[in-house]
């Protein structure tokens, strides 16, 4: 089956009077499988919506390729309209309009009825809200009904930048269910996000960007079995006399901090039987590597939000 989005080598500076020249996109190549959850992940700044403008077509690359569906996505394609939706990093809606509204002039827009829109705003949880102005909606309810805007016209592929930044932690989670139940309709979803744990929850594939560049493409488990990191456990202080520490310190690395010992092992299994063994289980934490040491480790760097 042919991909949702093949990109190859693509390139795009800018020059400033005081900056001078920027490679915000510098030889990006990716590709994304139909009915793939799959995220770009980087800090502010990393080249992610740029990239993704031009890959939505809303941004003409200084070179490269891409295709969309079959299509080339630049000059504007009419084929994709209706089987693209995309929600932009800050969405701008029309003035005065109430939700109901918005969402029913996108719907005309894409030859969609108004039951089509009705039933959008439904599942993004905002059918009580329809009669509300959208300058009257929170943060979340807003990328909620961005989100529903770029679905209206039910397309194959969704493009989805930064959905959640700033949002708190409820709404951001919230975001997410309706996230996951939109790829789970069979959708192809891309992602952009400078969030850890919100690329790692989401993503069957993560793309790690930073200063325009892919640095590295996996899945997330993919990522943290390659980085074959140990796991860090943490217990309280003052359960383990000094020769115990030392016994248990033969295969691993140990440190204490802030009234805590920290081993560091690759057999964890064997180290918390022998402190279940000697009772020591206060204050127990079990840490495995995850997407940020995965990110330290690819860039040599360490993570900037």
């Amino acid at each position: 089956m042919d991909a949702a989005i093949e990109v190859a080598d693509l390139r795009k500076t800018y020059r400033g009077r005081r900056s001078g020249e920027i490679r915000a996109v510098d030889g990006v190549s990716f590709r994304v499988e139909r009915g793939e959850f799959f995220g770009i992940l980087g800090p502010n700044g990393a080249g992610k919506t740029t990239t993704l403008e031009i890959v939505e077509g809303l941004r003409k690359p200084d070179s490269g390729t891409v295709r969309l569906l079959g299509e080339s996505p630049w000059p504007h394609s009419a084929e994709l309209t209706g089987r693209v939706g995309v929600q932009l990093q800050a969405s701008a809606f029309f003035e005065f309009l109430t939700a109901r509204e918005q969402i029913e002039t996108f719907a005309e827009l894409y030859g969609a009825s108004k039951a089509r829109a009705a039933e959008m705003l439904d599942l993004v949880g905002l059918a009580e809200h329809a009669g509300v102005r959208c300058e009257k909606l929170s943060g979340g309810q807003q990328q909620r009904l961005s989100i529903a805007c770029a679905l209206v016209g039910d397309p194959e592929l969704v493009f989805l930048d930064e959905p959640t930044a700033a949002l708190d932690p409820q709404a951001r989670r919230n975001l997410w269910d309706l996230m996951r139940a939109i790829n789970a309709e069979g959708r192809t979803v891309v992602l952009t996000t400078h969030y850890m744990e919100e690329a790692e929850s989401l993503c069957d594939r993560v793309a790690i960007m930073d200063a325009g560049k892919i640095k590295a493409v996996d899945s997330p488990a993919g990522f943290v079995r390659g980085l074959d990191a140990p796991t860090r456990v943490t217990v309280a202080a003052g359960q383990l006399d000094a020769e115990r520490v030392r016994e248990l310190a033969v295969a691993e690395t140990v440190t204490e901090q802030d009234a805590a010992i920290v081993f560091e092992t690759r057999d964890p299994r064997k180290l918390l039987t022998a402190l279940a063994s000697d009772g020591a289980l206060e204050g127990l934490s079990v840490r495995t590597a995850n997407l940020e040491d995965v990110f330290l480790h690819v860039t040599g760097r360490e993570w900037r939000a």
